[in-house]
């Protein structure tokens, strides 16, 4: 099994000033400062890449992107490859595979809010087309239906079905998972927020969003608890906290972490409609917490 222990960066995707392309000089900057950072891995054409916004031409780009810098600096690369189309999503997993990431990360079907057994089949049509390690994602929020712990129970049983991005915010739930998967399934944060308290019920790790400008802050909160140093966990818990809860609720993921970047001189370039820039208040807002957690003092990308 793939190990996952530790922090992955759910990298943006930059965009030229304009938004009609993607500025791949500049991801690959973002990808090197990853791994100078000592990150475990990136999550390439997740929610925070805007996977919505991107042609297949696109998405293939990036993740090819991702796969070429990224794995021979020692990342692991993780692809965004769901749909709420099995077929689409089979498709895309299997252009995961062709790039050379070493997983794909699935998200639950949205809009159509399948009952559990549809989420069931769906995701094991997706596992047995093609065989790559498999990253459930669990959100609820964005996709109007979460996959329930005796679900993801059932889908822990295929080999190629790994772990699962947990973003539900609810411990109750990562208990439960963690407790019904016991080995067959690694589990990770997909909020930073909720990182050291679903570490706390056998968490392994975060796919972060925070990390993309703290890296080096996020992987160490991950060692931290995953050598037992709790107390220092809890620190790093705390220095983080009021950044990482504003990066996921001022805005709409990925509105602060991009503004958030264009404040530390690391401008990712336009968002994509529908997404649009927030207003002055926000960005106010995100510059004093920015401040506040000393992200000035810390090495970023100029």
């Amino acid at each position: 099994m793939l190990d996952l222990h530790g922090a992955f960066t759910a990298i943006v995707t930059p965009f030229t000033r304009d938004g009609s392309r993607i500025d791949f000089a500049r991801l690959e900057e973002q990808i090197r400062f990853q791994a100078e950072g000592g990150i475990t891995g990136i999550v390439a054409c997740g929610t925070t890449g805007e996977s919505p916004t991107l042609s297949e031409a696109e998405h293939r780009g990036v993740v090819e992107k991702a796969v070429e810098i990224g794995k021979p600096m020692g990342l692991i690369v993780i692809a965004g490859a769901g749909s709420n189309n099995t077929a689409h999503a089979m498709h895309l997993q299997k252009i995961a595979k062709d790039a050379g990431a070493d997983g794909a990360l699935q998200v639950n079907p949205y809009y159509n809010k399948p009952s559990q057994e549809g989420l069931y089949r769906h995701f094991m049509a997706v596992a047995d087309a093609v065989d790559l390690p498999i990253m459930l994602y669990n959100i609820p929020g964005r996709t109007g239906v979460a996959l329930s712990p005796d679900t993801v129970a059932r889908l822990a049983q295929h080999e190629n079905i790994i772990a699962i991005k947990e973003a539900t915010g609810s411990l109750d739930s990562a208990s439960e998972i963690i407790q019904k998967c016991g080995d067959n399934l690694q589990l990770l944060s997909g909020d930073d927020t909720m990182t050291l308290p679903f570490a706390s019920v056998g968490g392994i790790g975060v796919v972060s969003v925070v990390s993309n400008i703290l890296p080096r802050e996020t992987i160490a909160l991950c060692a931290a608890f995953n050598r037992g140093d709790w107390e220092e966990a809890k620190r790093m818990h705390y220095e983080l906290f009021g950044l990482s809860k504003a990066l996921l609720s001022l805005e709409t993921n990925p509105i602060p972490i991009k503004t958030a970047m264009k404040i530390l001189g690391h401008d990712s370039g336009a968002l994509r409609l529908p997404m649009c820039e927030p207003t002055e208040a926000i960005v106010k807002k995100i510059e004093a917490l920015v401040k506040e957690c000393e992200v000035m003092k810390c090495e970023v990308i100029k």
